[in-house]
């Protein structure tokens, strides 16, 4: 079996200073997301969502940024998924990009809500035409017998809409407005630059924190 404890792997080829970072953490995020499609990462927009359901039980998901501006960051589910059930109990979430190959995180804290139904009808028309499908045919997270029941759903959602393809009612875009927003660097040593934009009242506040 693979000794784990002997997994290690040094870092220390990039370094991160507050003196390096943009006026905004927008800015600073869409500049790392451009600097890890420049170096081929494998979907940099992909991002690990945390939430947390009314039993107080976290669970994780990867989903994939879609839309980022000043207000937050968006993403789109089934409402009815757990997710989006546990969205509805409890608001508070985080997120996650790791891209490994560039020793680099960025992990977000804040708050989700639903965007408004124009928004999310914009978007869902952008979809490929089997995605559109796929959001009417699967009631995601939910028991199913098997992948027969998947394509039968989505068979019939065909059948029923041959051009153009409406929105489910319950299926559209999440908004993560954020409260904090860290990027992380990793350094040789294990002394890791640590780097957060929170909000303080009104004002985003940019700090270093111990790795």
């Amino acid at each position: 079996m693979t000794d784990l404890s002997k997994m290690r792997q040094e870092y220390g080829e990039r370094s991160l200073d507050i003196s390096d970072m943009a006026p905004d953490w927008v800015t600073q995020l869409h500049g790392w997301l451009a600097y890890a499609r420049e170096n081929e990462v494998d979907e940099p927009n992909a991002m690990v969502v945390s939430t947390v359901n009314a039993r107080s039980e976290p669970s994780l998901r990867t989903v994939l940024l879609k839309y980022l501006d000043p207000s937050g960051l968006v993403f789109f589910t089934n409402y009815r998924s757990r997710k989006g059930r546990d969205i509805e109990a409890n608001a508070n979430v985080s997120a996650l990009f790791g891209w490994y190959s560039l020793h680099r995180q960025v992990i977000v804290a804040g708050r989700a809500e639903k965007i408004p139904p124009a928004e999310s009808n914009d978007y869902f028309r952008t979809r490929p035409y089997g995605a559109q499908l796929g959001a009417h045919a699967s009631q995601q997270s939910q028991v199913i017998a098997g992948r027969e029941e998947l394509l039968h759903q989505r068979d019939a959602a065909a059948q029923k809409y041959r051009d153009d393809i409406p929105r489910p009612a319950h299926w559209g875009g999440i908004r993560i407005v954020p409260s904090s927003v860290e990027f992380w660097q990793g350094r040789a040593d294990r002394l890791h630059d640590r780097i957060r934009y929170r909000l303080d009242g009104n004002a985003w506040r940019l700090e270093r924190l111990a790795p």
